[in-house]
């Protein structure tokens, strides 16, 4: 016998098997799996590529399928090959407004779910509370708002149309009944935004069976001799393509290092362009999700390298699966984050701030002539993933959390 009926609203979705859409995904197959009916209405996927998926470029408008006992109601969503802020915003439009007749399909839910980003599919959830008086949850997976701000979307925080979307968001957070977050930091933020709301830590998980890769066998892009350095993800705004580049500049000096990219993005074809002009580095695009960990595992240290004026806007998802792969990592960011507090915590790897460039070149220097270190490293982070991040401890506690 079925349980509750639980409607999630979020833009990414499976097949997108990365990032939001890979956590949103396994949270629903979860539900489904404790007995829950699901439905999620969503977009069509488009992430990380920035354009919808061949398979689905020539189905209806609105479109449902069923995927893993899930029921999906899609509706074709505008999606930039740009993403410019300003077509950020039509594409947030396209999908908000381009979803309501979905709204209007699903059974009658008991739970309502809405993922940020986008902060307007709260829209669509408020209008199902009103509807059935079902209980709202709001999960935050990026202050997309802030984000944008802090990466440079948008030039200044003082402007009237940032004041108003601040406030925008405000008001749509207080109709929630629960609202969660994936950091403390970004907990602490919620709660400076939204006052006397019921706030709940719900941080990403990881499937820890999947990445515990232990085998002898590589993936493909990482098959050489060297000391393999991998970035695996979206290829952004978020990241620091410009530290990145100048650590590149004095490894150029160093023998037997490769460095390898694997992702695609937004600002991937300036990236790509720019690391044509290396011979020790190499650029493939994203690999499907069941070939990450083995991807993760073949490496032998991961480099992850985010601005450091952004603090907690956002939690890495790419974060666990690199530690689970019991491989050292060099992260850089600002030294107040969740991420900082992590590595501490782990000691999995190093952490940088500031204008770094020479203490991670002198990191790399040094987990290249200590396999030994690299090793003890990689054991530490990976046992303390499995031990604060696996996904069926967050996931009950979830649903005891949902259900109350």
């Amino acid at each position: 016998m079925k349980k509750n009926n639980v409607t999630i609203i979020g833009v990414n979705y499976s097949p997108e098997d990365s990032a939001i859409g890979l956590y949103t995904t396994q949270k629903a197959e979860y539900l489904v799996s404790k007995g829950y009916n699901v439905s999620i209405i969503t977009g069509f996927p488009y992430y990380p590529q920035w354009k919808i998926r061949s398979d689905y470029k020539d189905k209806k408008r609105w479109y449902k399928e069923t995927i893993n006992e899930v029921s999906v109601y899609r509706y074709k969503q505008y999606v930039p090959s740009n993403p410019s802020f300003s077509k950020r915003i039509l594409h947030l439009l396209s999908f908000t407004f381009g979803n309501i007749i979905n709204l209007f399909k699903i059974a009658r839910p008991d739970h309502v779910i809405c993922i940020v980003p986008f902060t307007s599919s709260i829209l669509l959830g408020w209008f199902l509370k009103l509807r059935y008086r079902s209980k709202l949850w709001i999960h935050i997976q990026d202050f997309e708002f802030d984000a944008a701000i802090d990466s440079g979307l948008l030039s200044s925080n003082k402007s009237v149309f940032i004041k108003m979307i601040l406030w925008l968001e405000r008001t749509l957070l207080k109709k929630a009944d629960t609202i969660s977050t994936i950091s403390n930091g970004m907990l602490k933020k919620l709660n400076s935004k939204v006052k006397n709301k019921k706030t709940y830590y719900l941080t990403n998980w990881l499937d820890t069976s999947k990445f515990r890769v232990k085998t002898d066998q590589t993936h493909p892009h990482l098959t050489s001799k060297k000391f393999k350095i991998l970035y695996s993800g979206n290829i952004g705004a978020k990241q620091d393509w410009s530290f990145f580049f100048k650590v590149l500049d004095q490894l150029q000096t160093l023998n037997n290092i490769e460095v390898v990219v694997v992702g695609e993005g937004a600002e991937k074809e300036n990236v790509v362009d720019k690391i044509k002009t290396y011979n020790f580095v190499k650029h493939y695009n994203l690999v499907p999700y069941e070939e990450l960990p083995l991807l993760l595992s073949s490496a032998d240290v991961h480099f992850l390298f985010q601005k450091s004026d952004v603090i907690d806007t956002v939690m890495p998802s790419k974060l666990l699966g690199m530690m689970a792969s019991s491989k050292p990592s060099i992260v850089t960011g600002n030294k107040d984050s969740e991420v900082a507090t992590v590595y501490k915590d782990s000691q999995g790897g190093y952490y940088f701030s500031d204008d770094s460039v020479d203490q991670v070149v002198n990191c790399i220097k040094l987990l290249k002539d200590d396999k030994n270190l690299c090793k003890q490293l990689g054991e530490n982070a990976e046992s303390y993933v499995v031990k604060n991040y696996s996904k069926e401890n967050i996931l009950d506690r979830f649903i005891m959390e949902l259900e109350t």
